[in-house]
């Protein structure tokens, strides 16, 4: 009649109807079934030679293998939320397979279901959300109907009360179908359920990533606060130290260059007004000098109809000093020269001069083809 209480080994990681790895532990009581005289000798056969840690062992692996089994076939919500049921399915199919071997299985409890995945944290957190929301809207209300009337108030609170209940109802609705959902897909996505694992356990991260870019953004607009404050700081006291003093200076350096300019402006103005009247003398006298030489043009060609080659070889004469001169005028320009000569050549100053000497003497030539005068036989004639 010696009884056990045997804690069933934790069954880890074990895949639940919708693909979840959820932990369980429990515990059960079990006894030799001695009332039964066929238990007794199929505990007697099995055990005989067997210590009381064996005869536990056996049993806590077959009630975990059951307890496997069952999960398989549940949801994570079922398990959590039902664990009357799910000990009471354990048990039942437990002590079946327990009796056949003479064990009795007197109780069978839950002691905690966890997981690795914090798919449980995830599941309590919308209601604990529901929760704290009701709360603050149930103290908005009491605040806000303080002050108002007993029947409006009354009124008010059936409403709610309706309100609540359509809602449960709408929540109970939304529950059954989405339950009815996943007992269709559970049929049709066995063969996919490790797939269905993966494929929640990343939602399950997507939202917890999602939580921490949420704290992460608050984080960022903290700072972005912070330093648009640091910003303005910066820019105000920039505009006191740098923009202020610039746009001074640069006000004063416009004022100066507009007073350069209008100054320039009166200057190219009087300059423009001198050169006018600069050149209205300079046309006047160009135009007087032009009179008296044409008048002289007109008496030296009167002298010249009346005396001809005499009168041109006179002026030919006259202009020769200033011809030598303007032949001679580049030389005045000149810092270095380089005469080259033969072996029998002229060097020196001597070679220069006679350059200029040569081209004088060759005049006479040049302005016999160009007048038509011939300056020796003219000035033979004129000294006869």
């Amino acid at each position: 009649k010696q009884w056990y209480q045997r804690r069933v080994r934790g069954t880890n990681q074990v895949f639940t109807q919708l693909g979840v790895p959820i932990n369980v532990t429990g515990t059960a009581q079990i006894k030799i079934h001695s009332k039964e005289k066929k238990s007794l000798m199929a505990a007697a056969e099995l055990f005989m030679n067997r210590s009381t840690e064996q005869i536990k062992k056996i049993c806590g692996e077959t009630l975990e293998g059951h307890q496997r089994a069952i999960m398989g076939t549940m949801t994570v919500e079922d398990i959590y939320k039902n664990r009357a049921a799910f000990s009471d399915q354990v048990l039942q199919v437990a002590s079946t397979d327990l009796m056949s071997m003479g064990i009795r299985v007197i109780s069978y409890t839950i002691n905690e279901v966890t997981d690795e995945e914090g798919y449980l944290k995830a599941l309590g957190k919308p209601r604990t959300a529901e929760v704290k929301r009701d709360a603050d809207i149930g103290n908005a209300e009491a605040k806000r109907d303080a002050g108002i009337e007993e029947a409006a108030a009354n009124e008010r609170a059936m409403q709610a009360v309706y309100e609540n209940k359509i809602t449960t109802a709408k929540a109970q609705r939304d529950y059954l179908l989405k339950k009815a959902t996943y007992d269709m897909e559970t049929m049709t996505k066995k063969a996919q359920a490790e797939l269905a694992y993966e494929l929640q356990s990343a939602k399950t991260q997507q939202r917890i990533k999602e939580e921490t870019m949420e704290i992460k953004v608050i984080e960022r607009k903290k700072q972005i606060s912070i330093q648009e404050q640091e910003i303005t700081r910066k820019q105000r006291e920039l505009d006191a130290t740098v923009i202020k003093p610039a746009e001074a200076e640069r006000y004063k350096i416009e004022k100066l260059a507009e007073a350069e300019k209008n100054k320039r402006v009166i200057e190219a103005e009087a300059k423009a007004e001198a050169i006018r009247l600069k050149a209205e003398a300079q046309s006047f006298a160009i135009e007087a000098k032009a009179k008296a030489e044409a008048e002289q043009m007109a008496k030296k060609a009167d002298a010249w109809n009346e005396y001809k080659d005499a009168a041109m070889v006179d002026m030919i004469l006259q202009q020769l000093p200033k011809i030598a001169a303007e032949v001679a005028a580049p030389l005045q320009n000149v810092n270095k020269v380089t005469l080259v000569s033969g072996p029998n050549g002229e060097v020196g100053a001597a070679k220069l001069t006679g350059e200029v000497l040569e081209i004088v003497r060759k005049l006479p030539k040049v302005i016999e083809e160009i007048t038509g005068v011939d300056m020796s036989k003219a000035m033979k004639i004129s000294a006869a």
